[in-house]
């Protein structure tokens, strides 16, 4: 999840709600013009907040108008240049054609899929009929993920309407930034003072939707280190046990000359026999269950059999060292003593 290639650039972005202020349009040119700010741009939801979905129709492969539900977000001139969406054909909205404000759609990867086009380009000109709008595609971008990586990247429509555009994006350099963040706030202040100033950093945000999986695995790592710690101390009692209760043999082994290290092998392979049978009887119950979890999850790892077989290593890694130093320390104790105990 932190290393997935999301599609857009989500860091250093401080994103205002505007709540739709009669003043945004003022805001956004002081807020431009500091001097640590790099860009501006307006839209009605920003990646990670979830869009809106519609009935539209486009037309598709073959010509005809399709009805279909589609994710849409507004945006303003600027905005999918600032977050760095890539262009697959066509062109981003343009200030100098007209057109563009009530005619104009952009759709991304997943609806030139779901209308059938093979092409990004073969989409271009296809006719739309969308919440009052009614006009052509301009061009197609790629998949982006604005939802998390939960959930799949559904077909989206991005159209031009600066009166649902509530959020304020503004892209800022990592210097002073406390300052920064001071000099908005003074602005929307003066702008605005009879309402609070609330702000966001869009890819704390973005991750917070991950702050439950963060906590799962927290608690999982906790509980599996409480199992080890148990089964570890379990283990070593069992060990101290048997050895005790084998003193004579290792005793009269050592006599005939046996080697430390056969004394050590003797004394643990029942004990790693029975951490072998664990191993495999947990193997595919761990497979099931992690593939069952994993399902929630449209982007997620593989599971591969490295993983398995570095659980199974440190199974046997943890469980020879824990036993190890009782055996050691009877095969090296003096077979004399041990023969003489009784």
């Amino acid at each position: 999840m932190r290393n997935q290639d999301l599609g857009f650039s989500k860091d250093q972005f401080l994103v205002v709600d505007e709540q739709n202020d009669v003043h945004k349009v003022a805001l956004r040119q002081e807020i431009a013009a500091l001097p640590n700010v790099e860009s501006t741009s307006f839209s009605g939801s920003v990646p990670g907040q979830g869009t809106w979905s519609f009935y539209s129709k486009l037309e598709n492969s073959r010509g005809e108008m399709q009805a279909a539900d589609m994710d849409l977000t507004y945006v303003d001139f600027g905005y999918l240049e600032q977050y760095k969406m890539r262009l697959l054909a066509g062109r981003f909205f343009d200030k100098n054609i007209a057109t563009d404000t009530m005619q104009a759609m952009i759709i991304n990867e997943a609806a030139l899929k779901l209308f059938g086009y093979t092409t990004p380009q073969a989409a271009l000109g296809r006719r739309f009929d969308q919440q009052g709008k009614k006009d052509v595609v301009i061009s197609v971008i790629k998949n982006y993920n604005f939802e998390g990586l939960q959930q799949e990247i559904r077909p989206l429509s991005i159209c031009l309407d600066f009166s649902d555009c509530n959020f304020l994006s503004a892209k800022v350099g990592t210097h002073d930034l406390p300052g920064t963040i001071a000099a908005i706030k003074a602005k929307w202040d003066q702008l605005t003072p009879d309402r609070p100033f609330h702000y966001f950093f869009l890819d704390e945000a973005f991750d917070r939707q991950y702050r439950a999986e963060e906590r799962f695995g927290q608690l999982f790592i906790n509980f599996a280190v409480l199992a080890i710690l148990i089964s570890c101390l379990g283990l070593l009692g069992l060990a101290s046990y048997t050895t005790l209760q084998r003193t004579k043999e290792v005793g009269v082994r050592r006599v005939l000359g046996a080697s430390v290290a056969g004394i050590v092998r003797l004394l643990s392979v029942d004990f790693l026999r029975l951490v072998g049978i664990a191993f495999l009887i947990a193997t595919p119950v761990a497979w099931f269950l992690m593939n069952k979890w994993l399902q929630d999850f449209a982007y997620k790892a593989t599971l591969g059999w490295w993983i398995f077989a570095g659980a199974g290593f440190a199974a046997v890694a943890i469980a020879f060292a824990t036993i190890s130093w009782q055996a050691i320390k009877a095969a090296v104790a003096n077979p004399v003593k041990s023969l003489r105990s009784e």
